[in-house]
């Protein structure tokens, strides 16, 4: 790509140098940062586990990559560790045994073998979880990631594409035969009920992991679950949802997981969610202790209107529970991220896959193995670092859990006080096609003290940059800073009282 560049006279270089460097150009546009307007206590930043970590998750690399904030080696360079704190953790429809009637799982012909989760009660012969109907072994490497990823400070949700393929009317854990149908079968519901709760149970018991939450429906209402798609899924209509949420509640209580909140229901789209949250009555709102939704719609997507019905008025908790796009570079994620803060006002917010077979979509590329779930797999291989990985770092390694996120009216900026620290995090991107200089005005903060040093850390990603450390310093009650065209930037500001 050939881009055009304007000459600068040799003073006119060392003064844009000197912009960049110290922060002190002249303000081509002013935000405001309004300590006194909050907009939610932040939960974290994370990813789910499924197909990558069924792969590779036995590796201690990928879990201080994505889990930690440490400069991590990978691919013989140090890496800044992204930091996510959530780990959504696919609990598996598939298994490859036979029934006592000579049942076996029906497998769609476009499904890849590795984006077949095994699952853990294999057959309905019974629901004791000791006996032989139930397998505890299977899907070893997701467990792993799920543990090292506990280990390493995660909080951890619960969440199934599909019941187990022998609770499917067609055995299929792909879908229906045609859109739009119902899959689960009817006597089958307490028992999906009781297969969620039975997993988390034993998380907590066995595995040292406390489920957050369980969320028994993904992306429920898309019109892509059929018996020929391409991975695991199962439509529910808004009447299965209804029947099998009181129940979810009931065995989680019964096996002392009172504490365990129901999250429902993952709908890929915003506008899909509100038809969700409407189509169900009061008593089935009050099993619902949090919202999930799915970024996908992108765009116009009604965030705000969402946000006014599940947390304004429902008062529930609402994430972002899902996203992904296949934007390599990564700044249309930064934007959505944005978009999300602004609008929907999310308090966690999940990438779909950390690592993704397609380097487009995934933060970090890799190969999957080959096997089908009989034979054993080639290994999966992992891959490189993609930009959009930097471009999350430049969110979720500042704005942490327990951050309180405050209004800045700029919808290209998002700003978290750090109450405890006294310190301030803003984040801005530049989607113009020029540098653009920004100054945050801090005249609402009762006080801004700044390092002893005098020194504001900024760090930029874009324009040749991957996470890259500069410096800048205050002015008084403000900050100014450069932003190339297409960048995001992320600035930490110390010693500042609300």
């Amino acid at each position: 790509m050939i881009r055009r560049r304007t000459l600068l006279t040799a003073a006119g270089m060392s003064a844009f140098g000197s912009a960049l460097k110290t922060g002190t150009a002249r303000a081509d546009a002013t935000v405001t940062v309004d300590p006194s307007v909050g907009r939610g206590i932040w939960e974290g930043w994370g990813t789910s586990l499924s197909w990558w970590a069924r792969a590779l998750g036995d590796r201690d690399d990928l879990a201080d990559l994505f889990f930690t904030t440490d400069q991590v080696m990978y691919e013989g360079r140090s890496r800044p560790g992204l930091g996510f704190t959530i780990a959504r953790y696919n609990a598996g429809a598939s298994s490859w045994n036979r029934t006592a009637d000579g049942s076996t799982m029906v497998v769609s012909d476009y499904i890849q073998p590795w984006k077949r989760i095994e699952g853990f009660w294999q057959d309905w012969a019974s629901d004791d979880p000791a006996s032989a109907s139930w397998n505890w072994d299977a899907d070893a490497n997701q467990r792993a990631m799920l543990l090292k990823a506990t280990q390493r400070g995660a909080v951890s949700e619960l969440f199934a594409k599909s019941p187990m393929w022998w609770m499917c009317k067609n055995h299929n854990p792909s879908g229906a035969a045609q859109v739009h149908q119902d899959n689960l079968q009817s006597w089958n519901y307490r028992a999906y009920a009781a297969y969620l709760a039975t997993v988390a149970q034993r998380a907590r018991d066995d595995w040292g992991v406390d489920f957050l939450s369980v969320e028994p429906f993904n992306e429920p209402s898309a019109e892509y679950w059929y018996a020929q798609n391409k991975q695991e899924g199962c439509y529910m209509s808004h009447g299965v949802q209804k029947a099998v949420l009181p129940l979810l509640r009931g065995e989680l209580d019964r096996r002392g997981l009172t504490g365990t909140r129901i999250a429902a229901s993952d709908e890929t789209s915003m506008t899909a969610a509100l038809r969700t949250w409407n189509a169900f009555d009061a008593p089935t709102r009050a099993l619902i202790d949090r919202v999930n939704v799915h970024g996908y719609e992108g765009g116009a997507a009604p965030r705000a209107e969402l946000h006014r019905q599940v947390v304004t008025e429902g008062g529930k908790g609402l994430w972002n529970s899902e996203t992904g796009n296949g934007d390599g570079g990564g700044f249309s994620m930064a934007l959505g991220i944005l978009a999300d803060f602004h609008e929907l006002r999310q308090t966690a917010w999940v990438y779909w896959q950390a690592m993704d077979n397609n380097p487009a979509w995934g933060l970090v590329a890799y190969k999957p193995g080959t096997g089908d779930g009989v034979l054993p797999d080639t290994p999966a291989v992992p891959g490189a670092v993609q930009n959009k990985y930097y471009l999350m770092a430049q969110f979720s390694r500042h704005i942490r859990p327990g951050m309180k996120i405050i209004q800045t009216g700029d919808p290209r900026t998002v700003a978290a006080l750090d109450e405890q620290n006294h310190k301030l995090v803003i984040v801005a991107a530049n989607d113009g096609g020029t540098l653009k200089n920004i100054t945050f005005d801090l005249t609402r903060f009762s006080s801004v003290a700044g390092r002893p040093d005098g020194v504001v850390r900024r760090w930029n990603t874009g324009a040749g940059d991957s996470y890259v450390q500069r410096s800048t310093t205050l002015d008084g009650r403000s900050v100014t800073i450069p932003v190339n065209a297409k960048c995001v930037q992320t600035v930490e500001i110390e010693g500042v009282v609300a």
